[in-house]
């Protein structure tokens, strides 16, 4: 047991404060209410707070801090995308998240690993140097890779997968491709508001947006009321909830998105994975663990239940890629909740609903966008208009039949 730890345990009062304030009561008015304690929500107090001076913000959590798809999701980062809009976007995020760590003073276990995402017939090739082309258009490091290349960087994998699967034709590689730890994340930016003076409420859940004239005048919680002009949703699989409070259509719909992950091993997986064909993405923690998810499950259903049917093609997949792999334990397994848009871009920004904001649309990809997203939400809720860096990821954009097409970097990239 580390020193550190047995000292404190031992210890009737400990010199180091909580992580965050726990409030015992709501007050009675907020400038912003934020639905939502996840990395998004608490990214967006913390840069209100930050970049713009509002302090008085009310972050309300139904569960626990992190317990949504912040904490279930597999937590790469990347910015290899296929629009102009998805790439300048998640490359933004990527930047942020390289001096993160500095700025929260908290160790987010930042590390690049390179990215690949496999491809299993020339048609899929060709797709990966369309998207190479654009990633270079825009300053971003990716490009299209041999068989030899993967297997000098991977010399685990089986080209062949296992003969039951297509071969691996090539790939396209993204070497600031990264992972983080994404409860310290979650942590580090709920200190950072908490010291910025932002509340954070646990298990307060939110039954009601209380609108005039169109526009949002309160909040009602199990706790009791709270009145505020603006109100952020950041709630991901549970936004269909919230919108329908205020009376707002989306295209939004949920599907249920299952991963898993192994006993530690020594360290040998130094890359990210992808295989869109195979369904499956893997990568090695930096505690030695596997982490590993497929593609979303077929139907729409909000449940967070993991299936046995998963863990069972998952593994067999796995096994198909690294046949070292047969006899690993699997420690556990979850299932987390994604609201997928029509275009596999997220919905952000104003809506038809004065002061009521919307971060969502996240599918498998949320996790790699949270310093951005809150940055951008932040922005857009002071000025009241759209941050130009989400300008065409506005839930308009459906209406007038402005789709940002992201599927082909989104659907199975993570």
């Amino acid at each position: 047991m580390p020193y550190r730890l047995l000292k404190y345990g031992l210890r009737s009062r400990h010199p180091e404060g909580r992580m965050f304030r726990s409030p015992a009561s709501l007050g009675d008015e907020y400038d912003v209410v934020i639905i939502g304690g996840g990395g998004h929500g608490l990214a967006a107090a913390y840069y209100l707070a930050k970049d713009h001076g509002i302090h008085n913000v009310a972050i309300l959590e139904k569960g626990y801090l992190g317990g949504g798809g912040t904490g279930r999701n597999t937590a790469i980062i990347r910015s290899n995308y296929l629009t102009e809009e998805g790439a300048r976007f998640y490359q933004a995020s990527v930047e942020l998240f390289q001096g993160l760590s500095s700025e929260l003073d908290f160790n987010l276990f930042y590390t690049e690993r390179g990215h690949f995402t496999l491809a299993h017939s020339p048609a899929s090739l060709r797709t990966q140097r369309w998207r190479a082309e654009v990633n270079k258009t825009l300053g971003i490091d990716s490009h299209v890779v041999d068989p030899a290349f993967i297997k000098q960087k991977v010399p685990e994998i089986d080209l062949s997968c296992g003969g039951h699967q297509a071969p691996i034709h090539g790939a396209l590689y993204h070497p600031p491709g990264s992972i983080a730890r994404h409860d310290a994340v979650a942590w580090a930016y709920a200190r950072g508001a908490d010291r910025q003076g932002v509340e954070i409420h646990q298990q307060t859940a939110v039954t009601g947006i209380e609108l005039r004239d169109d526009s949002v005048i309160g909040v009602h919680t199990e706790r009791g009321y709270i009145k505020t002009r603006k109100v952020l949703s950041a709630v991901a699989g549970w936004t269909p909830s919230i919108t329908s409070m205020v009376g707002l259509r989306t295209p939004l719909v949920v599907h249920p998105l299952q991963a898993m992950v192994t006993e530690p091993l020594k360290p040998w997986l130094n890359s990210i994975i992808v295989s869109a064909s195979m369904h499956v993405y893997v990568s090695q923690s930096t505690r030695g663990e596997l982490v590993a998810g497929a593609s979303l499950d077929p139907y729409e259903l909000t449940s967070m239940r993991s299936t046995l049917g998963f863990a069972e093609s998952l593994a067999g997949h796995l096994v198909d890629l690294f046949p070292c792999l047969p006899d690993i334990k699997v420690l556990r397994q979850w299932a987390g909740l994604c609201d997928m848009s029509p275009d596999f871009s997220p919905i952000m920004g104003t809506t038809p609903i004065e002061g009521f904001y919307l971060d969502s649309g996240w599918g498998t990809w949320g996790f790699k966008a949270t310093p951005i997203s809150g940055k951008t939400m932040a922005s857009t809720i002071v000025a009241d208009r759209p941050d130009p860096l989400i300008e065409k990821f506005g839930l308009s954009r459906f209406r007038d039949f402005q789709l940002v097409g992201e599927k082909g970097a989104a659907s199975v990239g993570h």
